[in-house]
Parts: structure tokens; C-alpha cells; sequence
């Protein structure tokens, strides 16, 4: 038994920024077998329940908080650990199938649970020893026996069928738990998120209009509205020493290219201290905004400060984006929890010579993926808003990325969307965006194509690593649709 769970780990360049960490999720555990065989067979109920400690230890060690409801050999055993397991409001509950067992006897926990169930079967090692075992020692292995039995229940009472089947030592298995476990977090800290929505909808945007109801119902959470004033008062009180303390943590993160507007930076570093007190005052876990306001007011001037700012929020893992695409901000923070950090992007061009898609966006940097230091390059105009000032260039840094938009359908629900590729390495144009150039391994047109007609808004999100499962095990979790767009 020495496989160990190997922790997912992105990349995180050298930046005094504290990350966000995501809620540890409570998962319920319970064990089951028929206990016809524990007076036929000594020593059998003892071996079960030592495997079964072993794979609770073991679930616990991938980050999450586990409580034992006991092993269930009758269907008496089985209502009284399905009170108990109601009663505690677990995230996810593990059901190890250990032996046959009857669907009779676990039917009451299955029933009333409250939670999303995981059914794990996994016998003490790879075979039998077929020479020396008698019926004991293959009960022991006889947990592929039950699954079937007990997914039919599932199936019959209309709950998901969720099922892992291996050996106790066996990677692939394991691999597919701690999938569960971290989509499990995911979905714990989203129950839990709140989501600021700041100003308005970029006009005619129509693809990220978003139904509130729509995300409430699926992710759990809070919605935030706010307006412009709530930043401008804060931006009011800002201090000296606050707007020094901004200065320092921009002069340490990101690379001052020449050209840049000091003055732009210095407003921009009060507008970021602003826009800390707004998440600290909030308990924001997400931030959408945008305005346009009238030239020369002092809400078009707010608008116009946020690169610098939503740069330094999303690099702490509190994704602050633009245009008001609250969708994009919530998959740029699950690609954060799932270990892949998470940057804005949508479609700039295709390189049909190199056989890539590029992709990025403004602001919404985050620096714990990318190649290098940001840098700040001073625009003129912001394209298609007011204003102008420093700006953020960066790209993703190479290797494997995952792009992940939550489209809205036309009935309200949700569609989690889904593409891996590989970021490489070659010219950027020099405009002041977070462009990365990504391979998805086809013709890019073909892959533009399929990402088009996926249902994903023109914005998405994109993290480091190959996540796509990991999505679709969140997505099955939540009820939401999944779709993988792998051409």
C-alpha cells in the first residue's frame, strides 16, 4: 500500500501577493457489507474495516475533512447511520462498497443522505492469491459483487451514479477520487462565494447578460450589486501611506516599460487600494464591473483604473473582470480552486502558419500562470472604452491550459464548456493584453469553430493544466450540462 496522491501545484512566479484558499470540503464516509457473512467467515468484518480505514485516511489526505458514519451490515445499521449522516450536512458522501451487500440494507442512507454520493469499491490489491483462498478470503474481494446492485438503486430512487472500482494501491482509481474530492471543494466554496457585480452591462453585449437566478440556483452563493459610488467613496478615503503601500506591491510586480504615465500608476495604485476595501468590506470572491460614464466625471475616471488593480485581485485568486462578465470571473475562480490559477480570454486571432489560436484579453492577469513579470504598457485609448492609461501585457506561461466558459442557454440553465490545449511559445503583438498563443492540436479554424458553436460567451477563462475532467466531475455535482470541445 504505498501509492501515494500526488497534490496538483501550478506554477507561481515569485509575487508578494497572498492567495485565496477555497473551503475545505466535509465529506461523509460509510462502509457497507452483508453481515450474514461475519459469523460465517472470522477475521472478515475485521479485514473490511482495516481497508476501509485505510481509504478514509487516504481521502482525508487529499484535503478534506472526513467523518466516519460506520460500517452498515443491515438494514437497521442503515437507517440509523442515514439519520446521522442527515443530520450532519456533509459536502459529498463516500460509500465504500467493501462486499456484496444487499441495496436493501444501504437503501435508507442513498435515500436520505442530502448529499451528492461517490460509491468506491476497491479490493485489497491487484488479484487473488487463486491457490490458497477460500470463500473468506474472496469476500474480501468481493465488493464488485454489490456495485452493480446499489448503482440500481441509485438509478431507481433518480439520483446521479457516481462510481470508482479498482485496487487499494490502484493510480487510476485514486486519480478518479481525488477528482471527486477537489470538485467537491470547488463546489463547497461556491455554496459559500459571494459574487460583486459593479456598475453595468457593456452595451449590446447581450451573449454575457446573465440571469442571477440562474447562477444562485446552480452554484449556491450571494450576488453583490453595486454601484460606482461604493468604489468612489472608498477611492475617496484612500490615504497617502494606502496609495504608497499600492506603489510598492505595482513596483515589485509588474516590469515598467518606457512610456509609462506616473501619474496614470499613482492613480491607478489609489484606485486598487479602493477596490482591496471594497473586496474586504464585501467578502467578495468575484468582481465583474464596468462603466462608461460621461467624459470627465469621476465615475468614467474610476472606470478607466482598474487594469492595475483587477491584476493584482486575480493574481490573489479573486478574479476581477471587465465588461461586467460575471460568468467568466465564476470560471476563472473554479480553474483557481482546481489548482490552475485562471486569466481572462477571448478569441484575437488565429496563426493558421503556426497552427495556433490566439487568445487573452484586458487586465485580469493573473500572475501565478504567466511566462513573466506583467508588464505595464501605456495606451492611449482603451479599445472600445473611455479613456486610456497603463495597461497589462502579459501571456500565459508555456505548457498544458484548460479554456473553461459557463454558457446560459436559452432555457436559463447552465453549460459548463470545456477545451485542453498547450500553450507555446512565439511573437506577441505588443498592445498592452494578456495574449498566449495556444496549440489545441488542429487547425485552429477547426477549433474556432467547434469553441463557437459550444454555447460559450465571447470571454472565457483559462488555467494551467488539463482540468477538463475535473469540470465535468464539478458539472456533475452541480446538475450542470458539460460539454468538451476537443476537435
Amino acid at each position: 500500500m504505498s501509492f501515494t496522491v500526488q497534490r496538483r501545484e501550478f506554477h507561481r512566479p515569485p509575487h508578494p501577493l497572498q492567495r485565496v484558499d477555497g473551503v475545505t470540503p466535509k465529506i461523509g464516509f460509510v462502509s457497507g457489507g452483508l453481515g450474514a457473512y461475519w459469523p460465517q467467515f472470522d477475521g472478515l468484518l475485521d479485514q473490511l474495516k482495516g481497508v476501509s480505514d485505510v481509504i478514509r485516511q487516504r481521502i482525508e489526505a487529499l484535503g478534506s475533512r472526513v467523518q466516519d458514519f460506520g460500517f452498515v451490515s443491515d438494514p437497521v445499521e442503515g437507517d440509523a447511520a442515514a439519520s446521522a449522516i442527515r443530520s450532519a450536512d456533509c459536502d459529498l458522501l463516500v460509500v465504500y462498497v467493501s462486499t456484496y451487500m444487499t441495496s436493501g440494507q444501504i437503501l435508507p442512507v442513498l435515500r436520505d443522505c442530502g448529499a451528492p454520493i461517490l460509491l468506491v469499491q476497491l479490493q485489497p490489491g491487484r488479484k487473488m492469491d487463486h491457490a490458497t483462498f477460500g470463500t473468506g478470503d474472496w469476500l474480501a474481494y468481493a465488493g464488485s459483487a454489490g456495485l452493480p446492485e446499489i448503482c440500481v438503486g441509485l438509478e431507481r430512487l433518480g439520483k446521479p451514479v457516481r462510481v470508482v472500482a479498482g485496487h487499494l494501491d490502484d493510480e487510476r482509481a485514486w486519480r478518479s477520487i481525488e477528482r471527486w474530492v477537489a470538485a467537491t471543494g470547488v463546489m463547497a466554496t461556491l455554496k459559500r462565494a459571494r459574487h460583486g457585480m459593479m456598475g453595468h452591462l457593456y452595451p449590446g453585449m447581450f451573449d454575457i447578460a446573465t440571469s442571477i437566478t440562474s447562477v444562485l440556483s446552480t452554484f449556491g452563493g450571494h450576488a453583490e450589486i453595486l454601484e460606482l459610488d461604493d468604489l468612489r467613496v472608498r477611492y475617496e478615503a484612500v490615504t497617502e501611506p494606502e496609495t504608497e503601500r499600492a506603489l510598492e506591491t505595482i513596483r515589485s510586480c509588474f516590469e515598467i516599460t518606457p512610456g509609462i504615465d506616473w501619474d496614470n500608476v499613482r492613480f491607478q495604485a489609489r484606485v486598487s487600494a479602493a477596490l482591496d476595501t471594497l473586496v474586504r468590506d464585501y467578502d467578495l470572491s468575484t468582481l465583474a464591473y464596468f462603466h462608461f460614464g460621461q467624459p470627465s466625471d469621476i465615475y468614467q475616471k474610476l472606470a478607466t483604473g482598474f487594469p492595475i488593480g483587477a491584476t493584482l485581485l486575480t493574481s490573489r485568486g479573486i478574479p476581477s473582470v471587465t465588461e461586467y462578465e460575471v460568468r467568466a470571473a465564476i470560471a476563472m475562480y473554479v480553474l483557481n480552486l482546481l489548482g490552475g490559477g485562471g486569466t481572462l480570454t477571448e478569441g484575437q486571432a488565429l496563426d493558421f502558419d503556426a497552427g495556433v489560436a490566439e487568445i487573452g484579453h484586458n487586465d485580469a492577469a493573473d500572475m501565478a500562470i504567466t511566462a513573466r513579470k506583467p508588464a505595464l504598457r501605456q495606451l492611449d485609448v482603451f479599445h472600445g472604452k473611455g479613456g486610456g492609461g497603463a495597461s497589462i501585457e502579459v501571456d500565459v506561461a508555456p505548457g498544458p491550459v484548460t479554456q473553461f466558459s459557463i454558457g446560459e442557454l436559452g432555457n436559463g440553465r447552465l453549460r459548463f464548456i470545456a477545451s485542453e490545449g498547450t500553450v507555446v511559445d512565439g511573437p506577441h503583438i505588443k498592445i498592452g493584453n494578456t495574449t498566449s498563443r495556444v496549440d489545441f492540436g488542429c487547425d485552429p479554424g477547426v477549433w474556432t469553430e467547434e469553441w463557437a458553436k459550444s454555447g460559450s460567451t465571447h470571454h472565457w477563462g483559462m488555467g494551467v493544466g488539463h482540468l477538463a475532467d475535473d469540470i465535468e466531475a464539478l458539472a456533475d455535482l452541480l446538475g450542470a450540462e458539460f460539454r468538451r470541445v476537443q476537435p
